[in-house]
């Protein structure tokens, strides 16, 4: 095997109150598949989601008393159709998600909007009609021409 492998198996997200993070995950429909030390881990696709309180991730990284902002960054779903997408992002909602620009079509040919969780971790909802997803909803990229 060569390294460094392209892929990743683990997103963990720094949060200021893990039982609230987990609470407003949970009224997504997300439960944790496991929940120790401190972190709560989410069974994905073939990855894991992790929530780890903010001080506790500064220390294990090493980074004692830093401070760990939220990043430029976006986490993605993506859907089969634009009212999924809108389903998806009134979810988010009504679990108590901030709207940062509601789903509508955009510039590339697709559909998308976005949120942000109570530690303001963005999410895009999304459906893009160039990247077909399997049946169990994976994504595989398709080859560029």
């Amino acid at each position: 095997m060569s390294y460094p492998v392209q892929r990743i198996t683990l997103i963990t997200l720094a949060v200021t109150d893990l039982a609230a993070s987990c609470a407003f995950y949970a009224q997504l429909g997300w439960e944790p598949a496991a929940q120790q030390d401190g972190v709560a881990f989410y069974q994905m696709h073939g990855q894991g989601l992790a929530l780890f309180g903010r001080d506790d991730l500064a220390k294990d990284q090493g980074r004692a008393g830093a401070t760990l902002g939220t990043g430029a960054m976006t986490l993605a779903q993506n859907f089969d159709t634009e009212p999924e997408v809108d389903a998806a992002f009134a979810a988010a909602l009504a679990a108590g998600a901030t709207p940062l620009k509601r789903p509508e079509k955009v510039f590339w040919g697709g559909y998308s909007g976005y949120w942000s969780d109570p530690d303001g971790h963005v999410w895009e909802v999304a459906m893009n009609p160039f990247w077909p997803l399997a049946a169990d909803g994976s994504l595989t990229l398709p080859p560029t021409e």
